[in-house]
This record gives C-alpha cells, structure tokens and sequence, in this order.
C-alpha cells in the first residue's frame, strides 16, 4: 500500500471524526439541558456552623438553642438556612435583641399556615419591612438582602425556629 492509500485512510478517519463531533456536541447539550432541568438546589446544600448561618443574617446563635442544623447552598445566590430549637418564653428577648428596630413579628399571614409567629425583613432602607439598624452588624460577613424567621411552638416550653437569610 502507497502513500495514495495510506492517504485516503487518514482522510476517512478525518471524515467519521467530523461525522461524530455533531452528534457528540448534541449528546452534551441534551445532557446539560436535563441537568439543569432536574437540578434540585438542596441536593448542593453543604452543613455550615450555625453562627455563620445566622451572622450572614445578622443575628446570633439565641442562649438555649439545641437540635442546631445549619446549611449554606449557594449559585446565583446565596440561602443560609438555620433550625434550632429553644425555650419558647425566650423567642421575643431573641428577636428584639437580633433586630431592635424591625416590626413586630406577624402571628397571620406566615408563609405557611402551620407556623405560629414569622417575621420577614429586608435590609435596605425604604422597603417595608426595613429591619432597621442591626447591632453591631458592619463586619463584611453580614451580606443578606432579606430574611424570613418561622417560630412554630412545640408545646407549653419549647419553639421550633427555621432561620432563612438570602440574597435575592
């Protein structure tokens, strides 16, 4: 076999190549496209200490608090969420103390109906639900633009607290 033969070999092998990229540039697309379709953002939820959950919130970890669970999933956005328990009597102390200058926190109109008192501020100036100045709170790690508190009371002594401080 000549130089002529071996030359049409490499031209076919250049052929099936270029023959194969289309498909497997379409492959890639319908891959990307499905992942981005069934992506769920908890399955990227990474567990973080809870004082930085609540920091990035502006608010610190209440005296009493167990049963901590803290996560941080971020994209475009960065969630930190917080669920801890504490004793039910101290919840109001917590959220003057966090927020002194927020309204008061909401016993209707939560975002879900189970939750006995929610709360929803936004930390630029002019919003409705302005949380005010938040003590002690100019350290860069302070960055939401908003959060929402749900306090679910879990008997005569005990309150069930979902913390949710977000960028968008």
């Amino acid at each position: 076999m000549g130089a002529q033969g071996r030359g049409r070999r490499i031209r076919r092998g250049l052929i099936a190549a270029l023959a194969v990229l289309p498909a497997l540039g379409l492959l890639w697309l319908a891959v990307t496209v499905w992942r981005i379709m069934t992506w769920d953002p908890s399955d990227d939820a990474q567990k973080v200490p809870c004082a930085e959950a609540l920091a990035f919130g502006g608010a610190e970890l209440p005296r009493g608090a167990y049963d901590t669970e803290c996560t941080v999933q971020a994209w475009l956005d960065t969630d930190y969420s917080a669920r801890f328990r504490m004793p039910k009597d101290g919840v109001g102390d917590w959220l003057r103390t966090a927020y002194p200058d927020a309204p008061e926190p909401r016993t209707e109109h939560c975002y879900q109906d189970s939750v006995d008192l929610c709360l929803h501020l936004e930390f630029e100036k002019g919003d409705a639900d302005y949380a005010g100045d938040v003590p002690g709170r100019s350290d860069p790690g302070f960055g939401a633009y908003a959060l929402d508190i749900d306090v679910t009371y879990e008997g005569p002594d005990r309150a069930l607290v979902r913390f949710f401080a977000f960028t968008t």
